[in-house]
């Protein structure tokens, strides 16, 4: 009933401050980094708040701790006329803006006449260690499609190899021996009950994919105490999802910031 629903409608794309939401009602749908963010950046001047999420709970319907106006929901299920929301548990609210924080879609438009790849539920297929289509490699490749990923250590590392395969200074497989990796890779995921639209997530094992393009690259992985880092900020952020960009309780995590500040300086020596 989306497309009748008769209120404002955006993409987290679009969000840039809090105040054009003063005193609305206001549903974020996806409780990602975007949705929790936002959510919580427009309960400062709106009138109320309902996150949903297709990860609760389908009887959720309850008010976040230390918030006075906002609710976590299950997932909707149905916009109505009257500017109703109806959540999967029955619960509903009048609402002025659904705002989408729903994640992207992968769209190559340039490619539309290529058989090469196809996106099929938002997996770009196929694609050899999500970079190199076997078909054509290496004339084409994508940097960046991975996602639930740090971005920029594992984009500099796979546009390392794409260079380096370019220049001639590293060999891929033969186009047959890649199509059976992609082919064991969907297999593996298929295995796990994966939809195709995971395909590129690679949150547990980022840096297993990070070790495998350095060693491609010649050169050596993710820093331990990058590692380290990562997995204490994830733990922090799930323990103070409200201020924990603004606090650093420092303690068990200062020396990988000493660590971290050595290797800094290392690169940042002047000759």
């Amino acid at each position: 009933g989306v497309d009748a629903w008769p209120g404002k409608q955006l993409h987290s794309t679009s969000y840039r401050v809090p105040e054009p939401f003063h005193g609305q009602v206001v549903v974020v749908i996806g409780c990602g980094p975007s949705g929790t963010d936002i959510s919580r950046d427009i309960a400062g001047v709106a009138k109320e708040v309902h996150l949903a999420s297709r990860w609760s709970l389908s009887a959720t319907s309850e008010k976040l701790p230390g918030h006075a106006n906002m609710w976590f929901h299950s997932e909707i299920d149905r916009a109505q006329e009257d500017g109703s929301v109806v959540f999967h548990d029955g619960s509903r609210v009048k609402a002025d803006v659904i705002m989408h924080c729903t994640g992207y879609k992968y769209n190559f438009p340039f490619l539309t006449n290529d058989a090469t790849v196809s996106v099929d539920d938002n997996c770009v297929d196929p694609l050899y260690k999500h970079v190199f289509p076997p078909q054509v490699a290496p004339r084409l490749s994508f940097i960046g499609l991975p996602l639930k990923v740090v971005p920029f250590p594992l984009f500099e590392l796979q546009s390392h190899w794409v260079a380096g395969v370019l220049s001639g200074r590293f060999k891929l497989p033969s186009k047959d021996e890649m199509v059976r990796d992609v082919t064991a890779f969907h297999s593996r995921l298929a295995a796990r009950g994966w939809p195709r639209r995971y395909t590129h997530r690679l949150r547990d094992r980022e840096f297993e994919n990070e070790d495998w393009l350095a060693e491609q690259c010649r050169r050596g992985g993710p820093e331990g105490w990058r590692r380290e880092m990562f997995d204490a900020a994830m733990q922090v952020m799930v323990e103070r999802p409200e201020n924990y960009r603004d606090e650093w309780d420092g303690g068990d995590y200062d020396h990988l910031l000493a660590q971290a500040n050595r290797d800094f300086a290392a690169h940042c020596q002047r000759p």
